[in-house]
């Protein structure tokens, strides 16, 4: 009575424990497939974590699964956490017999295969492991390999390994394996913002996560004149840049911008760094480098172009329209706290759409420079008249997000959405 009491206990644990504990991988798409960094930001609690592309997110709550070891040696499991099977490749420094053996949390062996062995790296295929977390155990002549292998098949399938491939003649090489399982502290309801980094490309995913999940990065090409590489996000069916533009070359705000081939750009009382924290702030004639239809191409990166009245209605309608969506598209924190670019109180900002508002401020016609940390203004490409154009406005005090006529005069600062 007594041993059947502890193993229900047991059994409650673990379940109890996988319930607290969310695994999340990661992939690429789109221009590339390789994600070389992750960098992963808690919106709600503020926490922050970078890993390898090829690491595991844990997102663990105050009584989660603890750290998930991946061998960093002789032995690698992959994909792990597994669906329906998985791949274990390790070293055999000499000739021999080695036995792998699958062990369950209480000690049960689930499956065990034995095979004469070269030296060299050799390859198995486990399959069939029911939902649950094992240990992984490869023991021969003088060596001995263990790791914890996850599994979400739920379906009811026998377990089993069998040989794959082997590549000899290595004199006892290790295997290089950079994996890792990275614990963030997670809520259920927590808003994440994941920024996927591959070379040039970089693109972010905003998720709350209610389990285990393969975030995948769709990159997409973003580089300016300048050879300036910007993050992108994909909300909806719209693809924008996930950063403000800040191509060009910097002229004084007392000056005027002008056709002269040359793209001219306005950096915040006139410092170059305020550029490269806000972006920069263009006339809209500069932006749309002198020409009028809506949709240009403008000053955007290739394949990119201004976005139109409708392009930004057609954003916002599906943020839950104007009166709420300025709080979904600003980027959290303030300065006064030092965990963001806005000032206080940024009211509603969550970036639940992973667009990323920065509040540049603005550039007047006097040459003056007004409201960075209070006001995002975003350019559009239709006119309303031969002076006057439209342009979306979000504030650190307010929630929703405001659509005006202002001059083409003044200096404010853009986005560029992906040609369809």
């Amino acid at each position: 009575m007594k041993t059947s009491t502890i193993i229900i206990f047991l059994i409650i644990a673990i379940l109890k424990t996988q319930a607290q504990g969310y695994l999340i991988s990661f992939t690429g798409a789109g221009a590339t497939t390789t994600v070389d960094s992750v960098k992963v930001d808690n919106l709600t609690s503020g926490a922050t974590v970078t890993l390898n592309g090829g690491d595991i997110l844990h997102l663990s709550g105050t009584a989660g699964i603890g750290s998930v070891d991946i061998d960093n040696g002789a032995l690698q499991i992959y994909p792990n956490p597994m669906a329906e099977q998985a791949t274990l490749t390790f070293v055999v420094p000499e000739n021999g017999y080695a036995v792998i053996c699958i062990v369950d949390l209480s000690g049960k062996t689930v499956y065990q295969i034995g095979a004469l062995l070269s030296p060299g790296i050799h390859s198995f295929r486990v399959s069939g492991i029911s939902r649950g977390i094992y240990f992984v155990n490869v023991s021969g002549n003088n060596y001995f390999y263990s790791a914890k292998l996850i599994s979400h098949n739920n379906r009811k399938s026998e377990a089993g390994i069998e040989y794959v491939s082997s590549v000899k003649n290595i004199s006892g090489n290790q295997l290089k394996n950079t994996a890792a399982t990275i614990d963030m502290p997670y809520t259920d309801g927590d808003q994440l913002l994941f920024k996927g980094i591959s070379g040039i490309y970089s693109t972010v995913v905003p998720d709350v996560p209610t389990g285990s999940k393969t975030i995948t990065f769709n990159f997409t090409a973003c580089t300016d004149a300048d050879n300036n590489n910007y993050a992108t996000v994909t909300i909806d069916a719209q693809t924008w840049m996930a950063e403000n533009l800040k191509v060009g070359v910097r002229i004084d705000g007392i000056q005027e911008q002008t056709n002269n081939s040359i793209i001219e750009k306005y950096c915040y009382n006139n410092y170059i760094t305020n550029c490269n924290t806000h972006g920069g702030l263009y006339q809209w004639d500069e932006m749309m480098q002198y020409v009028t239809t809506p949709g240009a191409h403008g000053i955007c990166p290739t394949g990119w172009h201004i976005p139109t009245d409708a392009e930004w209605s057609t954003l916002i309608t599906f943020l839950g329209g104007y009166s709420v969506a300025g709080g979904k598209m600003k980027s959290t924190g303030t300065i006064e706290a030092g965990t963001g670019l806005w000032l206080s109180p940024n009211i509603g900002a969550t970036n639940e759409s992973g667009f990323s508002a920065v509040p540049g401020g603005r550039r007047d016609p006097s040459g003056s420079f007004y409201y960075i940390g209070h006001d995002c203004r975003l350019w559009h490409s239709s006119e309303y008249g031969p002076l006057d154009v439209g342009a979306i406005l979000l504030e650190n005090g307010k929630i929703n997000v405001n659509a005006y006529m202002m001059d083409k005069e003044r200096g404010i600062s853009v986005r560029c959405v992906r040609d369809f």
